[in-house]
């Protein structure tokens, strides 16, 4: 039997490899970026490359420079023909002014949890009490609900009393803080030390009483006074409770509407209005006027108090109609209009100073600051390229609306503009266009089509727009049903099935005919 063993062997291997140049990453990544965004990147660049300036007013823009100096060796890699063919980089452009483009950060408006922790502050708990309250507020979401088990709640707050146990009892006197927090983990020093204060503070009665073992019924009386407080609801463990405890605030908890939600919350959701009639002894048609009183109810209170964060849209693109014919612009008036720096310009003619890191650095700086103001303007031209199209292709929306708005994928604008389909998708992510019809993202105008007996296709945001409209204008008492909505596009010439009315009738969150049925 023959061992083996491993050797090393060197061998010749001729094989091809593509390797795109790293200012080709740096463009894409500047296509992608919406306008803002752009905004941080220039102020950035010009920030750490010297060779780059703000153009103020009409200055002209000198661009000529001696190349050879700067590249000499010949080594560096032609990014221009890659990147940039057929543009004219450099030059300056009227409608460019130089302005200031910081943006405004908008300050932290109190959340829920500090609303809640507010009102605790009003009442007279124990720290004991006080502490439950912290982490039955800690544990309810942005909606308001305390989805949290409270056995959950329990066990949390034991293990915080068996760190306060040890601090009282086991902590040697010349532990600090620092190093208290390292043994409680995951507490921090904050909680270390407030957690110290409350020990410090207690005589041996209190500390009994403080240490003794939490269980879900004091967590549940707890509970109660935070279900007390504003806004009505919050602190509830389901849409049923929530909805119980804003009866009660409102003194209705005695009146049909709460026998309702509280013995028939399944057939209410499902609008089984006859089911609850019969065994509420009550007609279907009183039952469906009194669950219509629902609707001034609030499923999610804590919304109010956990605003999304601000998005400021500034958009990329603007379309007027000039004329009687759409215009496309670049929304570019507040970008900073670059070009090379003059007083680096003489240094780099100056081949004196061509040496060693100087050089290294001069030709860096030279191409990096030369090669953006060329990106910036092939972004600007693609993102014309790609609007205008379109707009070419849309112009019935334009004219008349969403029901007009026609299929387009990105591989037509694409081969459209004889671009890769994923250079269209970088221009339009997140960028969003001025129309007369209002602000749009590039991405509204993109969906898949229906065919249409004229031999035309319509889009499928389109088809939605015509079936919002026939809803709308339903007779309530015989709402439309999947069926018929079928049967009344086709008669509009769209050919489409059932299943899919059905799931575009999801999608723009409409019940079902029986559940829109008045009575």
């Amino acid at each position: 039997m023959s061992g083996l063993g491993a050797r090393l062997i060197q061998s010749p291997e001729l094989r091809q490899e593509m390797k795109i140049n790293p200012r080709l990453y740096q463009a894409m990544e500047l296509l992608h970026l919406p306008l803002l965004d752009l905004q941080q990147r220039l102020k950035q660049e010009m920030t750490e490359n010297p060779f780059l300036e703000v153009v103020e007013g009409d200055t002209e823009q000198e661009v000529e420079l001696d190349q050879d100096g700067v590249d000499e060796d010949g080594d560096e890699v032609d990014w221009e023909s890659i990147l940039l063919d057929g543009f004219d980089a450099g030059g300056r452009r009227a409608q460019y002014e130089a302005r200031d483009f910081d943006l405004p950060t908008p300050s932290r408006a109190p959340d829920l949890r500090d609303h809640l922790e507010d009102q605790t502050q009003l009442l007279t708990l124990s720290g004991r009490e006080q502490r439950i309250a912290q982490e039955i507020i800690g544990n309810i979401d942005d909606d308001g609900l305390l989805r949290c088990p409270l056995e959950t709640i329990a066990e949390d707050l034991n293990s915080w009393l068996d760190k306060v146990r040890y601090l009282a009892f086991d902590a040697a006197e010349d532990e600090s803080p620092e190093e208290l927090a390292i043994m409680l983990a995951p507490f921090g020093v904050g909680e270390v030390e407030a957690m110290l204060e409350i020990v410090q503070d207690m005589d041996p009665e209190e500390m009994a009483t403080m240490l003794a073992p939490m269980d879900v019924g004091e967590v549940e009386a707890i509970l109660e006074l935070v279900q007390d407080m504003d806004p009505p609801g919050v602190g509830a463990r389901d849409l049923r409770e929530c909805l119980l405890i804003q009866l009660r605030e409102s003194g209705e908890e005695n009146e049909l509407i709460q026998v309702m939600v509280d013995e028939h919350f399944d057939d209410l959701l499902s609008h089984r209005w006859a089911n609850i009639g019969r065994a509420l002894g009550v007609a279907p048609r009183v039952v469906q006027d009194t669950a219509d009183r629902l609707a001034r109810l609030d499923p999610k209170p804590g919304l109010r108090y956990s605003p999304e964060p601000e998005h400021y849209i500034v958009p990329d693109l603007i379309v007027e109609k000039i004329s009687g014919e759409y215009m496309v612009f670049a929304n570019d008036t507040s970008m900073p209009q670059l070009r090379l720096a003059r007083s680096y310009q003489e240094v780099a003619r100056d081949k004196r100073l061509f040496q060693g890191e100087n050089k290294t650095f001069i030709k860096d700086k030279l191409n990096s600051a030369s090669w953006m103001i060329q990106a910036i303007e092939q972004r600007r031209q693609t993102m014309l390229k790609v609007m205008q199209y379109i707009v070419e292709r849309q112009r019935g929306f334009f004219e008349n609306g969403v029901q007009h708005l026609r299929p387009l994928t990105l591989r037509e604008v694409a081969d459209h503009i004889e671009m890769h389909e994923s250079t269209v998708s970088r221009v339009t992510n997140e960028k969003f266009v001025q129309t007369p019809r209002g602000v749009f993202s590039l991405k509204y105008f993109f969906s898949s089509g229906l065919a249409t007996t004229s031999g035309t296709d319509i889009s499928a945001r389109g088809v939605k727009a015509k079936m919002e409209a026939l809803i709308s204008g339903e007779d309530v008492r015989k709402p439309l049903t999947d069926m018929a909505l079928v049967k009344l596009l086709r008669a509009d010439g769209v050919r489409i099935a059932r299943r899919t009315v059905a799931k575009y009738r999801d999608q723009l969150g409409i019940l079902p005919a029986r559940m829109r049925k008045r009575l």
